[in-house]
């Protein structure tokens, strides 16, 4: 073996000497608990229950424990799901901040401890949220809207007194209590503001009208000073004017003088010639109104032409329908009676001589019979054909109360008639019906006169020409 230094002896003994304090000192520093500012350690074990605050203390291991509890400040929201009402009976919901923290003195930190140590931190603020919301309740229901609104001060100070019991029985204290929102259905708060807002309206609005007022009072006073200098600026304009259109009337007059002058010589020249045009004009009218009367006496002379072409025309219609109808009518009636002759005169010769004559004698009144009316039916067409314009008239008269028959059969086929009358006058009612009558009636003449092409006085005149005329003398036997 060999011999180990002194001095190296030395430094092993205080090498050993320095592990052995550090290790105590490791020891030490794992034993060794300090609690912060903002926390509180809970100490327990064979020493009892104490509590370290803002220092360090040691523990000793497997006889004692600790904890530790957080003295920091504690912010969560109180809204209560439910609405809540007031002193009014408004239903409500009101919305607020809590800060809330652990007091610090030891018999509140103990009093926390005993309550909230183990707990998690939401199932504490849980805790204290309801008795939160227990007392904002009471709170709420004896104040009004208007309290609440306008004075959320007064609440948060209500709210920390109210709690302070309760939170003092927690080891906490109410910080503080901050409303952030309070509203309802229906719709009270908004209209809660509104007689507000009205006043502050009006009153802007008085204090715009009185600033109008102030400035349309100097505005005036500015006019006014205005106006009268332009007044007497005005004045000197005017006189200056007055002088100046003094001269220019006196230029005027003059001008007008001879202008006057001139348009009375112009006038009477083109009076002269108007006259001579108007004497030109009228010359030329009554020529052209001659040439008028001369084309209308055309048209006339014209239109009296036809007319009497329209009236030969009639004339030889009637002959046509008249006289030959008369005279085939006459040579029927003569073939018959001639026919009827023969066939009783053949008839006779068959029997006895007594019934002969006696066939003979029929036979010949027959033929008379015939012959007679073949005669004047002869006579008749000859008056026709002599007294063409009779024979129309004879016609016409004669079938007169045909036509006025024919205007009054539609009336034949009315069951039943319903009058009316308004009252507006005479003509109603039956009158009316029977007034109409008449003026049908009346309006047969000047059917006559349009058939006939000449006036009814004229055709009466003609009447009573034909009755003047003797009567022809008969016509012979024939045989």
């Amino acid at each position: 073996m060999f011999d180990i230094p002194r001095w190296m002896e030395m430094w092993i003994v205080v090498g050993l000497g320095v592990m052995v304090v550090l290790f105590l000192m490791g020891m030490m520093a794992r034993l060794y608990r300090k609690a912060g500012p903002h926390e509180a350690l809970i100490v327990y074990g064979f020493r009892g229950p104490r509590i370290v605050t803002a220092r360090g203390t040691v523990i000793i291991p497997m006889v004692e424990n600790y904890h530790e509890l957080s003295l920091e400040l504690m912010s969560f929201d109180v809204a209560p799901q439910q609405d809540l009402y007031t002193k009014q009976g408004v239903a409500v919901t009101v919305e607020a901040v809590a800060q809330i923290k652990v007091k610090s003195d030891h018999e509140s930190i103990m009093t926390a401890a005993e309550q909230f140590l183990t707990k998690p931190d939401n199932e504490r603020e849980g805790l204290i949220r309801l008795v939160m919301e227990g007392h904002l309740r009471g709170i709420i229901g004896q104040l009004t809207v208007e309290e609440i609104v306008k004075q959320p001060e007064m609440v948060s100070d209500r709210m920390r007194s109210t709690c302070a019991d309760d939170m003092n029985k927690m080891g906490l204290e109410v910080i503080s209590f901050t409303i952030k929102e309070v509203r309802d259905k229906n719709e009270y708060i908004t209209n809660m503001g509104r007689p507000d807002v009205a006043r502050i309206k009006r009153d802007a609005d008085v204090a715009a009208a009185e600033a109008d007022r102030d400035t349309a009072i100097r505005r005036a006073l500015a006019q006014r000073e205005s106006a009268v200098a332009k007044a007497q600026a005005d004045q000197e304009r005017v006189l200056a004017e007055t002088l100046s259109l003094a001269k220019q009337a006196e230029s005027q007059r003059d001008l007008e003088v001879k202008r006057a002058q001139f348009l009375e010589v112009t006038k009477r020249q083109q009076a002269q010639a108007d006259k001579a045009y108007d004497i030109q004009t009228n010359i030329m009218q009554q020529q052209v109104i001659a040439e008028q009367v001369k084309v209308q006496q055309i048209e006339k002379e014209q239109q009296v032409k036809v007319q009497e072409a329209e009236i030969n025309r009639r004339e030889k219609e009637l002959i046509a329908t008249v006289l030959k109808g008369a005279e085939i009518e006459r040579q029927r009636i003569e073939t018959l009676a001639a026919a009827e002759k023969q066939r009783l005169i053949a008839e006779a010769e068959g029997h006895a001589s007594s019934i002969r004559a006696q066939g003979e004698a029929e036979a010949e009144i027959i033929f008379k019979k015939g012959e007679a009316e073949a005669k004047a039916m002869n006579v008749k067409a000859e008056a026709f054909q002599e007294y063409n314009q009779a024979a129309v008239i004879d016609r016409l008269f004669a079938s007169m109360p045909e036509v006025v028959k024919a205007l009054a059969s539609p009336l034949a086929n009315v069951d039943k008639i319903t009058i009316v009358s308004t009252g507006n006058g005479d003509a109603s009612g039956m009158n009316k019906i029977t007034g109409d009558i008449a003026k049908m009636a009346a309006q047969v003449p000047a059917l006559f006169e349009t058939l006939s092409g000449m006036p009814l006085s004229e055709l009466l005149g003609k009447v009573r020409q034909i009755g003047d005329k003797a009567p022809k003398p008969p016509i012979g036997n024939g045989k």
